[in-house]
């Protein structure tokens, strides 16, 4: 996988506001995400792996084992289960909360970009990052 190690930067960004709308995030917190462009890396320690965001708003950390549920806690600080698969150069994630709202996160990477689509709902947001 090519592409682990490797930092991507967001360049653009469509639909995140009603997005975390859907998810239930406040207003504040949204305004503060919405305000920051940030930087994603996927890290390996052997069949462990890292989903390693960064802004200047808040840094998060997402570890996991691919096929394994897991806690996570999300950026704006909401307790959920998780799952996350990969398929050649793409992370598929299912994220579901306590209230049973599910999340998927699409995550495709390529040589020069990574390419997040992530549906709540019948919302979809797209982001797209380049490599640094």
């Amino acid at each position: 996988m090519e592409f682990v190690g490797k930092k991507y930067k967001m360049t653009s960004s469509e639909n995140f506001d009603e997005f975390m709308k859907t998810i239930g995030v406040g207003l504040i917190t949204r305004k503060a995400a919405n305000a920051v462009t940030p930087t994603v890396e996927l890290r390996q320690d052997g069949d462990t792996y890292n989903l390693v965001t960064s802004s200047t708003f808040k840094t998060t950390e997402m570890k996991f084992k691919p096929g394994e549920e897991f806690d996570e806690e999300r950026a704006d600080g909401a307790k959920v289960k998780s799952i996350c698969t990969f398929e050649g150069n793409t992370l598929k994630q299912v994220q579901k909360a306590a209230d049973g709202m599910e999340v998927t996160y699409i995550r495709e990477f390529g040589p020069e970009e990574m390419k997040a689509v992530m549906t709540a709902k019948d919302v979809t947001c797209t982001r797209v990052y380049k490599v640094q």
